[in-house]
Order: structure tokens, then C-alpha cells, then sequence
């Protein structure tokens, strides 16, 4: 997701310099929803990670 996230700022990115307004805008829009979600997905991730090494701790 991060990745497609980059790719999408890289095209709002060349649309811009060549003026292509109406698609830089989107594109960085799109950009911004992607990291979003993946900043939710990388957090929930990671505090269920957090919660299954404590569980794994706790029966050895």
C-alpha cells in the first residue's frame, strides 16, 4: 500500500511540473488516502503483534 501510495505522489509530482493541474490533484489525493490507510493497517498491525508476543511469553 505504501508503495502505491509513492507511486501516486511521484505521478501528482510529474503532472504538476507539466501542468496538468486537474491530474496532479487527484493523483495526490489518491496518494494521501493510500498513506492513511496504511498508517492505520501498520498500527493495528503492530499492536497485534504486541499482543501475541505477550500471549506467546506468557505459556512458556
Amino acid at each position: 500500500m505504501l508503495k502505491w501510495a509513492i507511486i501516486f505522489a511521484v505521478i501528482a509530482l510529474v503532472a504538476g511540473v507539466l501542468g496538468f493541474g486537474g491530474v496532479a490533484a487527484g493523483a495526490a489525493g489518491i496518494a494521501k488516502i493510500l498513506f492513511v490507510l496504511f498508517l492505520i493497517v501498520a498500527a493495528v498491525m503492530l499492536v497485534l503483534a504486541l499482543m501475541g508476543g505477550k500471549a506467546v511469553s506468557k505459556n512458556l
